[in-house]
């Protein structure tokens, strides 16, 4: 056999004992090779006890495809559970769950005279039928591209091929979708060849060996390790898919997902209201249109009284119309006067021993066998999910002795029973049609929220995912914040004055003991002038993977003197630093000591001194050993020093990824552009790919309008589809907060004037949409929308934070003679030379909150 292989196939003498190896092993295992007259069969159970059956052939993967679609459709029928199906060029493999004894395996070989017709029936439901459709209606100019000479994402194509599938599925002579039934049938599969197979089996020219292995054979192997890669992240998806997949299954694979056969979470409360007004004919476009309708109604739903018959469009005509031809009978039941169809008069005799008036139709009276049973199958048709004692109350029965007819009615079949209505307890019964009817409800509504949601939406989600118009308080509320704010540059004056107390009753003495503490960390990231500059915070536990490299070092005498003393002593008090630097002044070691603040490499162990920034006034002639100034104190220590050494680049770009997930929920390229990450969102790409293939997070087309590449970890996938009904809430913010999505991952909407993302702006958003952008300093104002008076009040909370707001244009025009200017009076607004103001003391009756919300 090796010198055969070495001589015929031309491999070396490694590959050949690799080979005669491996043939020797599964000959081990199953106790035959499959070959062109040998078919091996194999099952075993997985680790999870599901069984795995594994068909093993050398006839290809054009055979393989066919054989599999109907194979699993034969044994779905059988075991009545989902069978899940992948093949290749060695064989195809069957997972099958929830049955503890496999099926006769005679149902995988197919009858090679149906073969066309039993793959023509499954063929249109298989991914690849969809797939070949997709490329035959692109290559038909039917899926036009939105801009040409620029590629579709394939998600889009995959979504608008399915849309015109669904269509044109009604129209079997449609040329692109007979075109792919030839091209699957004909140039994909082999369908003559496994014809041809079937009929040799079937006159044993090739034999059929079954066997059942404790662990898979190295062809079964194989075939596993392709399942694996198809399906292992199935469960990782975000609420609204596992929801929707969940329906989508087979009843009996529903306890394996949920641990029960507990529908509760996957039931939608609306679509269960909405079909128990269908069932019992309360929707208004059910409603009878004759006595006849009416009739029809009663023998639909049962007894009514008269209220429920009005409730019904059962007019006071008709029904005594109906009584008058008695066609209809009044009866006493449960305590009070109903009428029934006079068909029913019998069986509500025998089921409820109603007494029925005189004069009735032989034909009426019959006796009726379980009669009892009959009315609460009716009763189950037309109801959604109820318990024994709903039924028990209608007709004045004992509960026991109707929760004994509804175990019976389950156990034939007639009605299930299990957990059905969010928030109910006891045990409930519902007609097998009616729960199909409400999980294909359910599944349709669910499915609309696994679509895009608008970019609105958007704007609704990231202040409610970054916690903003919390009113917690104390260190580990702080704590929480900063762990989505870290490593985001911001200007300290608005960090403290906008930002923190946005999300969380703010005491700028907790950030001081968390830095003194040393369990946050600043770092400087760009003067702003001489009063002010941006910093941003970490976590001492994540700075030596976030904190950046300093930018343009500066490279003075004093600058190096002054970081040898640092990295010499470690944190040091200024006056420690001016006997490094001896003979110059202290205002100028400051200054340096403040150059190298703003490049990213020096910090402090409180934040106070970046509190009393401001001009600083030269005294030549002042002793040199004097006060070290306000904006001088605590001890100041390297960056570097938190960490023996900074991150490199690939510990810094996953730490950097997971960061914007937490504060994003949800990170596109526009996100990551507006961080000014470096490298941009191409350097982040790579980190986000891997962290999606490990299953950590999830990738989709979740915001409208953001780009194709959208990551977002599970849960911030279902808080962005929590948000997609507007709630009308008024919310303040910076407009650099990250929280605000509109200049950043979002266009600014239409304005008269230009909006920028600036420090001492804000905006004001009503239910996610920007209603108000206010410039830095409060002289100019652009509106959008429908502005309202609870929008207009959200100014006086910034009028509060920046001192006063004097209005000298809004949306470009005088302020004064602005359609709005009424309304601004009485918000608290009044008029100045050049324009509208407000101050502090003279806020409005109704203020909006200082911490975001309105």
């Amino acid at each position: 056999a090796l010198e055969r292989l070495r001589s015929r196939a031309g491999l070396d003498e490694r590959a050949a004992r690799n080979l005669v190896a491996h043939l020797a092993d599964q000959a081990a295992a199953t106790g035959a090779v499959p070959d062109d007259r040998t078919v091996v069969v194999e099952r075993f159970r997985d680790q999870l006890g599901d069984w795995r059956v594994c068909v093993l052939t050398p006839f290809g993967a054009r055979v393989h495809a066919p054989w599999s679609l109907v194979a699993a459709q034969r044994l779905r029928d059988v075991v009545g559970s989902d069978v899940q199906a992948i093949h290749s060029d060695d064989g195809f493999a069957l997972r099958i769950a929830e049955v503890d004894r496999l099926p006769d395996m005679a149902g995988l070989f197919l009858d090679p005279d149906t073969v066309v017709a039993e793959v023509t029936e499954q063929l249109e439901g298989s991914s690849m039928f969809a797939s070949r459709f997709r490329e035959n209606a692109a290559r038909a100019l039917l899926l036009p591209r939105r801009r040409p000479g620029q590629r579709t994402p394939l998600w889009q194509q995959r979504q608008r091929s399915a849309g015109l599938l669904q269509i044109v599925s009604r129209h079997p002579s449609f040329p692109i979708l007979v075109e792919t039934y030839r091209e699957c049938l004909r140039d994909v599969f082999d369908l003559d060849a496994l014809a041809g197979i079937m009929r040799a089996v079937r006159a044993r020219q090739v034999r059929v060996v079954e066997v059942e292995t404790a662990q898979p054979s190295p062809v079964a192997s194989s075939l596993l390790f392709e399942y694996i890669a198809q399906y292992m992240y199935d469960g990782d998806a975000p609420l609204a898919e596992r929801r929707a997949h969940a329906l989508s299954l087979d009843r009996e694979l529903l306890a394996e997902l949920l641990g029960s056969d507990d529908l509760r979470e996957l039931l939608d409360p609306n679509a269960i209201d909405a079909t128990e007004l269908e069932l019992q004919r309360l929707d208004e476009t059910l409603h009878p249109r004759d006595a006849d309708g009416a009739l029809d109604v009663m023998r639909l739903v049962g007894d009514l009284s008269d209220e429920e018959a009005a409730a019904r469009g059962i007019t006071a005509v008709w029904r005594d119309e109906l009584l008058g031809t008695r066609r209809v009978v009044r009866v006493r039941l449960a305590g009070e006067q109903r009428v029934i169809a006079a068909d029913d008069a019998g069986r509500y005799r025998d089921a409820l021993g109603v007494a029925l008036p005189p004069g009735l139709a032989a034909a009426h009276l019959g006796l009726t066998a379980d009669a009892l049973s009959a009315l609460v199958r009716r009763y189950a048709r037309t109801h959604v999910p109820f318990v024994a004692a709903d039924v028990a109350m209608r007709w004045a029965l004992p509960v026991g002795g109707v929760t004994e007819i509804l175990t019976t009615l389950t156990r034939d079949g007639d009605i299930i029973a299990g957990h059905f209505r969010p928030g109910g307890g006891d045990r409930e019964y519902c007609h097998p049609e009616v729960l199909q009817r409400l999980r294909r409800r359910s599944l349709a509504a669910l499915r609309r929220e696994v679509e895009a949601v608008p970019a609105q939406t958007l704007a609704r989600f990231l202040p409610a995912w970054q916690g903003v118009g919390s009113d917690a308080r104390g260190p580990d509320r702080l704590m929480e914040v900063i762990t989505q704010l870290q490593g985001m540059a911001v200007a300290l004056s608005v960090l403290e004055r906008d930002i923190l107390p946005a999300r969380m009753a703010y005491d700028g003495r907790l950030l001081d003991e968390l830095i003194a503490a040393g369990e946050v960390v600043w770092q400087g990231r760009g003067a702003m002038g001489r009063d002010d500059g941006r910093i941003a915070l970490f976590l001492r536990s994540d700075a030596g993977r976030l904190l950046a490299p300093p930018s343009d070092p500066p490279q003075s005498d004093v600058h190096a003197a002054i970081r040898t003393r640092l990295r010499e002593r470690g944190a040091t008090f200024a006056r420690d630093l001016l006997d490094a630097c001896p003979g110059v002044p202290l205002d100028e070691v400051v200054d340096a000591l403040y150059d190298l603040v703003w490049a990213g490499e020096v910090t402090n162990d409180t934040i106070q001194p970046l509190r009393f920034l401001g001009p600083v006034r030269r005294h030549p002639r002042r002793p040199l050993m004097r006060l070290v100034p306000p904006r001088a104190q605590g001890r100041w220590s390297l960056v570097a020093s938190s960490r023996e050494e900074l991150a490199g680049a690939t510990e810094r770009g996953v730490a950097l990824a997971q960061t914007l997930l937490q504060r994003h929920g949800v990170v596109t390229r526009e996100a990551v552009a507006a961080e000014n990450v470096p490298g941009g969102f191409a350097a982040l790409y790579p980190v986000l790919r891997a962290m999606e293939e490990s299953g950590r997070i999830r990738r989709g087309y979740f915001v409208e309008g953001c780009g194709a590449a959208q990551f977002a970890l599970a849960g911030a996938v279902d808080g962005l589809r929590s948000q997609r009904a507007p709630v009308a809430t008024t919310v303040l913010l910076a407009a650099i907060d990250p929280a605000n999505p509109y200049g950043a991952v979002l266009p600014w909407p239409k304005l008269a004037g230009r909006a920028a993302r600036a420090s001492g702006s804000f905006v004001v958003m009503h239910g996610g949409e920007l209603r108000l952008y206010i410039e830095r300093g409060g002289r100019s104002m652009l509106t959008c929308g429908e502005v309202g008076e609870h929008d207009l009040e959200a100014l006086s909370t910034v009028a509060a934070r920046i001192g006063r707001i004097d209005l000298q244009s809004i949306d470009g025009e005088p302020a004064a003679a602005h359609p709005l200017a009424p309304t601004l009076r009485e918000a608290g607004f009044v008029p100045s030379p050049r324009g509208l103001v407000v101050y502090p003391q003279r806020q409005g009756a109704a203020h909006a909150r200082a911490d975001g919300r309105g």
